[in-house]
């Protein structure tokens, strides 16, 4: 007699189980999105002790028929595809017909369910496979799911559940994704009967973030709104301000079924890509519409990852759909918590000064900002030196020049300092400051007077063209709202910049300003290596590990697509023979070593990340730091060539620059309005 035999039914519906049904979490899951099929528009979902003792969803869809109650909980029975033509445009949330008997195989289920509102319906309980009782009951339209004692019969999978808390937790993630999905149905979520979400099910997403996220949160979302012929995508994305220490407020929505997807993830990341401090991530919902023959949903158990079938076109739309809507706002933080007027607001009279004449009724935010003296000698000139505190402030500037806001120069040659980058077009009455814009006195010595030999073709397997092609491919970031016009105020602690509009007062991190005009300067100058190298007085030599000397040798073709001119001197020695002639001066050994790990650490090396790191590098080491007096004249050039800044709200690594109090805000705090 032969030793294989098919499976008992019961046995096969535990090892299904041990696939669909991982936790509490993963029967909501499943019980949720059948009432979502049922088309349901109120979904009361309950549980108790973290799901572990009791599940209970409640909706006022279609409901089961009589004859298909004991049908449904078959291995295999489903009502939503039936051809194999059917995989391959799947448009409901659940279609595998494995969820409920899986359920069933290891809880205690009752289901009730009726499909008009005759009052009457059918009732079935199961437990542990084995049916208990299937009979009409009264009931109202729609169907009451009831899963008891999850687990009780597998215990070795029931020791391995987590705390009550945690399994509360997985609970909750899946509401508020389900709720986030489908904004039109009303969900009511209660645990040990405590309510812990309600959400009002009239379409409007941003209700349902206000009940998840809570007001604020809510009313620092934007709108995303974008289509092309094979792709739509609309939702919310938070401000840059509002940010998250871990991923977990990021839901990707496609076709209506929330899913964990990079292909969506990492653009959207991207696209907030300077606009987020280190570690921090964005609030995010949004819900991707495309044909169902172009996403395959059925390749996972639990139907949380999807595969696409043209994955760099969606990868390129959602990034420039985010940057789009990204670009319309105006990063300045408010830095006080006060609420804006109302109605029957009372203002203190009093006197305004310096206002022109003419102009005494005019509205404060309307009144333009009198233009500086055109000689300088006219300003009213401040003491060689104040203290502050205990701190010497002088009226210098350093090593850097203000006057033609140049990069210090360099022991090894010249330095150019002039950029293409334009900034955004000016308004009306208004004429845009260009950045670095001295001419060049001497012209630094190219790399045609040296011929530097290439990279090893043999040791990369990418031809050197193309990592230069790659390299220097234009970068099209949508504009941004133009950058308030201030004045010059002072300097607090040696950091912090004031300035002011007649909208209010302003603060400016001077390192984070410097940084974000640094970091566009070499940005554009890492776009143009051929333009960029010059023969160093005394070559540099750095050391590495030999397995690293391994990795490097096959990508020294990366290092001359920056301008850096490096070659294998031996051992686990390289020697820099050129680098570019407007790295900061004294670093550019430090630039490149920092440039070699980061490509040592990468599996692939893409080209446009390295210009975006070693852009950042430069900027920080060429950038003031805190503690460093400016003068008058020093500031408002550093306030002029920040607003010639493509992006001027956040430096390169994603911190504000700029921090507002709104004349109201003052007022208010100063008590001089009263509402």
């Amino acid at each position: 007699m032969g030793i294989i035999r098919p499976l008992d039914e019961h046995l096969a519906n535990q090892i299904a189980a041990g696939e669909v049904v991982e936790r509490p979490a993963s029967v909501l899951k499943e019980l949720i999105e059948n009432a979502v099929d049922a088309g349901a528009s109120r979904i009361d979902v309950s549980a108790e002790e973290g799901g572990l003792q009791l599940l209970r969803v409640a909706d006022n869809g279609g409901g089961i028929q009589p004859d298909d109650m004991l049908i449904a909980f078959q291995r295999h029975a489903t009502s939503k595809i039936s051809t194999d033509k059917d995989l391959f445009q799947i448009a409901t949330l659940g279609f595998r017909g494995e969820a409920l008997p899986s359920i069933a195989a290891v809880a205690k289920v009752k289901c009730v369910s009726a499909t008009d509102d005759s009052g009457l319906g059918s009732l079935l309980e199961i437990e542990a496979g084995t049916v208990a009782a299937n009979r009409e009951t009264n009931a109202p339209k729609g169907t009451e799911m009831v899963v008891k004692e999850i687990f009780y019969n597998t215990p070795a999978r029931l020791k391995y559940m987590k705390t009550i808390q945690t399994e509360l937790g997985h609970l909750s993630d899946i509401v508020y994704r389900q709720a986030l999905a489908k904004p039109d149905i009303a969900f009511t979520f209660t645990h040990n009967g405590n309510v812990l979400l309600r959400t009002p099910g009239t379409g409007d997403l941003r209700q349902v973030v206000a009940a998840i996220y809570g007001t604020a949160s809510a009313k620092a979302m934007i709108e995303v709104r974008d289509e092309n012929p094979d792709y739509s995508l609309s939702g919310l994305i938070a401000m840059p301000t509002e940010t998250r220490a871990n991923r977990n407020a990021l839901t990707v929505l496609v076709n209506g079924r929330y899913v964990r997807s990079q292909a969506v993830m990492q653009p959207l990341l991207q696209a907030y890509h300077t606009l987020l401090p280190l570690h921090r991530y964005p609030l995010a919902v949004l819900d991707l519409r495309m044909h169902p023959t172009l996403v395959d949903v059925n390749v996972h158990p639990a139907k949380l990852e999807v595969r696409f079938s043209k994955e760099p076109e969606l990868r390129a739309f959602v990034e420039s759909a985010i940057k789009k809507a990204l670009s319309t706002q105006t990063y300045i933080p408010s830095g006080a918590a006060v609420r804006t007027p109302k109605t029957n607001v009372w203002v203190q009279e009093q006197i305004r000064f310096q206002l022109p004449p003419g102009r005494e009724e005019a509205e404060p935010a309307q009144a333009p900002l009198p233009e500086p003296p055109a000689d300088a000698s006219q300003r009213s000139r401040e003491p060689e030196e104040r203290q502050f505190g205990e701190v010497s402030v002088k009226e210098t500037a350093a090593a850097y020049d203000w006057q033609n806001a140049q990069p210090p120069a360099s022991d090894s040659g010249p330095r150019s300092a002039s950029v293409s980058t334009e900034r955004n077009a000016p308004s009306a009455g208004t004429q845009a400051s260009p950045r670095y814009d001295r001419p060049q006195t001497s012209q630094p010595q190219s790399r045609s007077s040296t011929v530097w030999p290439a990279a090893t073709a043999s040791a990369d397997p990418i031809p050197s063209e193309v990592w230069k092609s790659a390299f220097a491919a234009p970068d099209v970031r949508p504009a941004v709202p133009e950058f308030p016009e201030l004045g010059w105020v002072g300097q607090l602690h040696g950091t912090y910049i004031v300035a002011q509009n007649p909208n209010g007062l302003y603060l400016i991190d001077q390192h984070a300003a410097h940084e974000r005009i640094h970091y566009e300067y070499y940005y554009d100058k890492f776009g143009r290596p051929e333009e960029a190298s010059q023969e160093l007085l005394l070559p540099v030599t750095l050391e590495f590990a030999p397995d690293e000397c391994a990795v490097l040798r096959g990508r020294l073709a990366a290092f001359e697509s920056a301008g850096v001119y490096m070659e294998d001197f031996g051992g686990n020695t390289f020697i820099i023979r050129a680098a570019p002639h407007w790295f900061p001066s004294g670093d550019e050994a430090a630039i490149v070593r920092e440039m070699a790990e980061w490509i040592i650490e990468e599996k692939s090396v893409d080209l446009r990340v390295l210009r975006e790191k070693a852009a950042i590098m430069c900027s920080c080491k060429a950038s003031i730091k805190a503690n460093q007096a400016l003068t008058r004249e020093s500031g408002e050039k550093l306030l002029e060539r920040l607003a010639a800044c493509k992006q001027p709200y956040t430096c390169p690594h994603g911190r504000p620059i700029v921090v507002s109090f709104s004349t109201y805000e003052l007022e208010k705090m100063f008590k001089r309005v009263t509402s």
